[in-house]
């Protein structure tokens, strides 16, 4: 099965300066400092699952099936009906665990994984403040574990809300997959906090346009589709949807340097899972480079309205 890990959606538009998100400010529980991996996950899952109340448990604690698994979505919460506890109805406390064990699951890479959905929490509240209302907001994420955390059965950590989706599942102890893979960001452009400026996922865009920037006139024809697309093809509800047809140009055409500037746009992506799994999972990229096509529609900037950009491999959408 494909590991979609590139997906990426999200308007061009002005933003103004806001607060940025606080970071979590709580200690990792004594039973959890010691330990790794997943079993720090897991210690950290459970920790997380002691402070809430019974009603909140039985909104956190799913069972591991299909149709739960199918409930995520990048959509505001008027247009998604997401499962799991809603961070809006936690504590200070309850919070700050939850925000604990997801900068667990993300990796710690300046920019990405954990550090990138900070500034996309950040950037929903601006967005509640400035004409969006109580549909957006960083209180409007959820997170549901579908089987109980444990290092021997399977399990899947859920947590997202408007344009965030992290879909990890664990079985005997390892990761096993880590879509759907969802960040994007509306509005695109950097803001100030204070004297900081801030661009989330602007990292993802230069590394993708880097990548189209890295082929020859001619390589740029044939990687141009005749296609246009106003959102991604593989949305919520729209799971293993995969086009039967390759489009594009094949990496195998390709020089050395053009092939690693395509594992340089994945690696944005990549790097918001652990840091030990992110590294695994680019090496199993970069062993299939070879069949993997990459394809573009509108301006190969990336700079305009509508600009698409697809990396397809045998396991990577």
């Amino acid at each position: 099965m494909k590991i979609r890990l590139l997906l990426l959606a999200g308007a061009f538009l002005l933003l103004a300066a806001f607060a940025v998100h606080q970071s979590t400010k709580a200690k990792v529980c004594l039973a959890c400092e010691t330990l790794t991996g997943t079993e720090r996950i897991v210690c950290l899952a459970e920790d997380f699952k002691a402070s809430l109340s019974a009603t909140q448990v039985a909104q956190l604690q799913l069972s591991y099936n299909l149709t739960n698994a199918q409930k995520w979505s990048n959509l505001p919460v008027t247009l998604a009906s997401r499962i799991g506890v809603r961070f809006g109805d936690l504590n200070a406390d309850q919070l700050a665990k939850a925000k604990l064990l997801i900068r667990e699951v993300l990796g710690t890479k300046t920019n990405e994984g954990y550090a990138e959905v900070e500034q996309l929490w950040a950037v929903d509240q601006y967005l509640s403040q400035n004409g969006g209302g109580s549909t957006y907001g960083s209180g409007q994420y959820y997170m549901a574990f579908l089987g109980t955390p444990s290092v021997t059965g399977t399990w899947e950590l859920q947590t997202g809300g408007h344009h965030v989706a992290v879909a990890n599942t664990y079985s005997k102890g390892v990761l096993s997959g880590a879509t759907p893979s969802f960040r994007a960001i509306e509005p695109f452009a950097a803001f100030q906090s204070g004297s900081v400026t801030y661009q989330p996922m602007v990292q993802e865009r230069d590394a993708l346009a880097a990548m189209l920037a890295g082929l020859s006139t001619s390589e740029l024809a044939e990687a141009k589709t005749t296609t246009t697309f106003s959102d991604i093809v593989l949305g919520p509800g729209k799971d293993w949807q995969f086009p039967t047809t390759k489009v594009g140009i094949r990496a195998s055409k390709l020089t050395t340097a053009q092939k690693n500037l395509i594992l340089a746009a994945m690696r944005t992506y990549v790097e918001d899972i652990d840091d030990t799994n992110a590294a695994a999972t680019m090496s199993l990229y970069a062993s299939q480079i070879d069949d993997t096509y990459i394809a573009y529609a509108g301006n190969a900037s990336l700079t305009q309205q509508r600009d698409y950009v697809r990396i397809d491999g045998p396991r990577v959408w």
